[in-house]
């Protein structure tokens, strides 16, 4: 249900229907800049601190690298990785285009080395069967990037995560059913893979859910437990991670159960610690749920849609994120193409504000810069990064900038730049 609009919003439901399949430009570049919308008013009900005024965290930040990977840079491809520099304003200047790297769909950044991993949704790697890693030393006066190292991974990969010190990439194989452990050595290069799990299921979706797709893992924000959202059989799988010998042990209670044939796709850790929220893609709904640290368990709170009432349309949720304060979980609904904002009650629970157009089409990822003051959205299917600037409500704006990239499918923030 949609809830009653807040003081601070101002966006209406747009784009009710977009494309659902990938498309490419042939270049990465700058686009033509639109007009900044005005700021909003008070900020919504939190279960955190205020954050500081928006405007002040971007003339603070200053620029910043920020890295886009897409469905592209195959032979004849344009590049599918591209490094930009952000100003304080969210507008992106284009700095290098790195060829070589065929769909670089997901990217992260290692927590302590000037190190970028881009995992390669494909399903030949080097002549072989499954898809890679592929890890670039990073440039800490401009953000570009310098391939170091590579390794296969089982399967069709579409994610991955890093452990708390960056001495293991975890990552999710779509295609095949798996989750395999990547280690990663004193430099930040991958080694062979010390670990793969194989999990099984399936969901009542014909079409979607025949076996397990696992779409996304994640760590718990204490580094205890290691989750892995499964679209395929509607679970989220839970681990501990045995640093020492590379491998996943499985909890007692081995995955929690979301509801049947909703497609699980991501997970995101309110910043407290206390509430996960899982984004599902089929039936275009987020759950909330308690978190049990100690027993890496969740308890289910509430789940409710994230499209506006009286929208029909073909639709599907793709990414989920909680801003650093805490106060507002944001979703994004492709189809709809369009952001939707919901406030954090004390309690967990979450409230709908508002659906905010993204200026594009197929939004597969958006990203929060550290500050939680600029917000990056990835239109696939409009091949453009549209940014957005978050006011103290947590409600989204339009910065004007829009810049051009091939079939974007992550959007990753690199260190600030002089």
């Amino acid at each position: 249900m949609h809830a009653a609009p807040d003081p601070d919003s101002d966006a209406a439901p747009e784009n009710p229907a977009g494309p659902s399949r990938r498309q490419m430009l042939p270049v990465f570049g700058a686009a033509a800049l639109a007009g900044v919308v005005p700021a909003l008013g008070s900020a919504s009900p939190a279960s955190a601190a205020p954050a500081a005024p928006a405007a002040a965290a971007a003339a603070a930040r200053g620029p910043r690298a920020v890295y886009v990977g897409g469905y592209a840079g195959g032979p004849g491809a344009p590049a599918g990785l591209a490094v930009f520099r952000m100003a304080g304003d969210g507008r992106l200047t284009p700095v290098q285009e790195v060829p070589g790297v065929p769909n670089p769909s997901w990217l992260a950044v290692h927590p302590r080395l000037p190190v970028l991993y881009a995992v390669c949704e494909v399903s030949t790697w080097n002549g072989q069967k499954g898809g890679g890693v592929v890890s670039y030393a990073i440039d800490a006066a401009t953000g570009e990037l310098t391939r170091t190292g590579d390794q296969p991974v089982p399967g069709v990969p579409a994610h991955g995560a890093l452990d708390e010190r960056g001495d293991h990439l975890v990552v999710a194989n779509y295609g095949g059913g798996t989750f395999a452990v990547v280690p990663l050595r004193a430099d930040g290069t991958p080694a062979p893979v010390s670990d793969t799990v194989t999990v099984t299921g399936t969901g009542p979706d014909p079409d979607r859910q025949t076996g397990p797709h696992p779409h996304q893992v994640v760590f718990d924000p204490a580094y205890g437990h290691v989750f892995g959202a499964d679209l395929g059989t509607d679970r989220v799988w839970a681990w501990r991670l045995d640093a020492a010998a590379g491998k996943l042990t499985p909890n007692p209670l081995p995955f929690m159960q979301v509801a049947s044939g909703s497609g699980t796709r991501h997970l995101a850790f309110h910043p407290g610690g206390r509430f996960v929220y899982v984004v599902n893609e089929l039936t275009s709904s987020v759950t909330a749920f308690t978190y049990d640290a100690e027993r890496g368990t969740f308890r289910w709170l509430q789940t409710l849609g994230t499209l506006p009432r009286g929208f029909t349309g073909e639709s599907y949720c793709a990414e989920v994120a909680v801003h650093p304060d805490g106060r507002t979980v944001y979703v994004s609904n492709r189809g709809h193409d369009s952001i939707a904002r919901f406030a954090v009650g004390a309690d967990g629970r979450l409230d709908l504000r508002e659906t905010t157009s993204t200026g594009g089409a197929w939004p597969r990822h958006f990203a929060l810069a550290p500050g939680g003051d600029v917000l990056l959205v990835a239109n696939q299917n409009s091949d453009d990064v549209v940014s957005f600037r978050v006011t103290r409500s947590g409600a989204l704006r339009r910065t004007g900038a829009t810049t051009a990239a091939p079939s974007p499918a992550c959007v990753a923030f690199g260190g600030a730049l002089p």
